[in-house]
């Protein structure tokens, strides 16, 4: 037997008004929790793709050491040294060891980085030079194919930096028996993102430390990066470290010579 409804009663359905604004502000916190932790898991994502482009760039620099019993200069005849100089970068001299022989074949090593002979070769975008975490409208910079790593110079935080005492210098090839401080404890490449001169066959893409990491002015190339709290490195062994932004000066200096004589502990420890 069916029940009546009672006079004056309605049937309710749906969601009120109230019931549905409560229902959006809890989407919305929900929401508000999980971007962060959705951005953060990216950005690890991209950092360990970072750390990886370097991780081939270190496997490339040893099987050239390897080929030619030394490293290449960090550059040929770089500006202003030598005025019209070459200025070809280290990362250039690597490419076949980067499986990019093709474009190495394109660079006339007798003319200048950006020779119009070479403009073809330096127009090309190498991945392994990018980071993934580094925001660019275009892969190129200034018409030539980016970088966001450079090689390791040397240090001014508490030198002059005369005669450099990087891994990668001007005109000379480092042997890594040369690299007295211990390749584990010394810093041959590293970060150096979305810097105006950063282009892979240009010289410029090396660097003495000057300042803390991430905390240099935009028209200096020092150690920065986008990764949130620090930036990766390379370090002559071959490995691959990142490296925190409240590192101690002292430190940071030191791992940026090859013969300082340091106390230096081993980062990766």
């Amino acid at each position: 037997m069916s029940r009546c409804k009672q006079p004056g009663t309605t049937a309710r359905s749906g969601f009120t008004v109230v019931e549905l604004m409560v229902v959006v502000a809890i989407i919305g916190l929900l929401i508000g929790l999980l971007l962060p932790a959705i951005q953060a898991v990216r950005e690890t994502a991209r950092r360990m793709q970072c750390q990886n482009h370097l991780h081939q760039i270190g496997i490339a620099l040893h099987n050239y050491h390897a080929a030619f019993r030394k490293l290449p200069p960090g550059g040929i005849e770089v500006r202003p040294e030598t005025p019209r100089g070459k200025q070809i970068a280290w990362s250039a001299m690597v490419l076949p060891f980067l499986e990019q022989p093709a474009v190495y074949s394109q660079i006339d090593f007798n003319y200048a980085f950006d020779h119009p002979v070479n403009a073809e070769a330096a127009a090309t975008p190498i991945e392994t030079y990018l980071c993934p975490s580094t925001s660019r409208p275009q892969v190129l910079n200034r018409g030539k194919g980016a970088t966001d790593y450079g090689g390791i110079y040397g240090e001014r935080i508490l030198t002059t930096n005369y005669p450099p005492r990087g891994v990668l210098i001007h005109d000379q090839a480092i042997r890594f028996r040369d690299v007295t401080d211990g390749l584990s404890r010394t810093l041959m490449i590293s970060e150096d993102a979305n810097f105006r001169d950063g282009q892979w066959i240009n010289a410029w893409n090396l660097f003495d430390q000057a300042f803390p990491i991430n905390r240099a002015p935009s028209f200096e190339n020092d150690i920065r990066s986008m990764h949130p709290q620090g930036a990766n490195g390379l370090f002559a062994d071959g490995s691959v470290v990142f490296m925190n932004e409240s590192m101690e000066l002292v430190l940071l200096a030191a791992i940026c010579t090859r013969n300082g004589n340091e106390n230096t502990p081993d980062l990766k420890r």
